[in-house]
């Protein structure tokens, strides 16, 4: 971060900039609490597969493959439609034929109940008329000695534990179903490459706006505030979900586009007047400040026309992010929303009251 501030022939001029630096990429499951470190194991029984799992443990791998560098936690984007929300739940794998018969022979034993969806779980009797005597019982066909010798899993339905409030969580609630190997559920709630998409934006991190200014964010009424971002501070954010053992994935990318200027009073002037810095083709914003050249008007920047009088202006800094996607079968568009991440910076301005020439 740089900045210069000279009084005499030259005009007094501020200069700000963004600063990011890097870190390593990351990967996580659902349930993960904190950003950048691995989840606990996989909960539940059956030799660690997922069929006493809570509601909210899926398999879903997601992995962020390029970009999010920062020196602090990077942050989750705000999609610039507020109605946009995540899949609230979804159907997925958990358990092999005998890894189910493995799970109530344990709760013949005295076990726990087997969850059969996210919300209800069954005892012995139920599950062994269903699973292993064939007795079709609530919701769906009966399965005999638990479809051992063929080739798929059981199904159940997840809840994305972020949306656990969401009533649309409650729309995966068909009972512990079969499906074949190398099939998906011919549902909505099947976890298509849009669906991973989805989650996967839920799952972006990118690197944390600061707004720096010197000196001592202070800047000058009539003089101009220069604002840049060097090239290779923004990256693009690519995340990748997959749901093992089903072939579907699906990677969203968060490209950034623009840098929002808002002064925090209707007394400034912003470059340009609509306050929307584009990234150059180089992957900056604005132009660097240089001696003589305070004469002009910033490129990207702002001129304060009132000093703020002790009570700093909230100066919101705001960059957007573009989404597209592309998953299985060559799936993928650009419907997703554009996603924006914004910080504030007290701004102090101040009078100067002659200047020497």
């Amino acid at each position: 971060m740089r900045s210069s501030t000279k009084v005499g022939a030259a005009v007094l001029a501020s200069v700000l900039t963004l600063v990011l630096c890097p870190t390593a990429a990351f990967a996580y499951g659902e349930g993960d609490k904190h950003q950048n470190n691995p989840p606990d194991g996989p909960s539940g029984g059956s030799s660690g597969n997922m069929l006493t799992a809570r509601a909210g443990q899926t398999s879903i791998k997601v992995t962020q493959v390029s970009g999010g560098k920062s020196g602090k936690s990077p942050k989750s984007l705000a999609p610039v439609d507020p109605n946009w929300k995540p899949p609230a739940c979804w159907y997925e794998p958990v358990a092999t034929p005998e890894q189910l018969k493995a799970g109530v022979e344990r709760l013949k034993a005295g076990g726990d109940l087997v969850p059969v969806t996210p919300s209800l779980s069954w005892g012995e009797q139920l599950m062994v008329d269903h699973y292993e005597k064939g007795e079709p019982q609530t919701g769906g066909d009966g399965y005999k000695d638990f479809n051992v010798g063929k080739d798929g899993k059981f199904w159940r339905g997840v809840i994305n534990e972020n949306m656990a409030d969401d009533p649309r969580s409650y729309d995966c609630e068909r009972n512990l179903f079969w499906q074949d190997a190398n099939t998906v559920p011919d549902d909505k709630n099947a976890p298509t490459p849009e669906v991973l998409a989805g989650y996967a934006y839920d799952k972006i991190k990118v690197p944390e706006t600061e707004i720096e200014l010197k000196p001592a964010a202070r800047s000058t009424v009539n003089l101009p505030t220069w604002v840049w971002l060097d090239k290779g501070t923004f990256d693009e954010v690519r995340v990748r979900a997959e749901l093992p053992g089903t072939n579907v994935w699906a990677q969203t990318t968060a490209k950034p586009v623009s840098l929002h200027l808002e002064p925090g009073t209707d007394d400034a002037q912003t470059y340009p007047a609509s306050g929307e810095c584009v990234f150059n083709g180089d992957g900056s914003i604005g132009t660097p400040f240089t001696e003589g050249s305070s004469d002009a008007p910033p490129p990207c920047g702002i001129t304060y026309r009132r000093s703020s009088n002790g009570a700093p202006y909230q100066l919101k800094a705001s960059v957007t992010w573009e989404i597209s996607w592309v998953g299985t079968g060559g799936a993928g568009d650009d419907t997703l929303p554009d996603g924006i991440f914004e910080t504030t910076q007290d701004m102090n301005v101040q009078e100067i009251q002659a200047i020497n020439r």
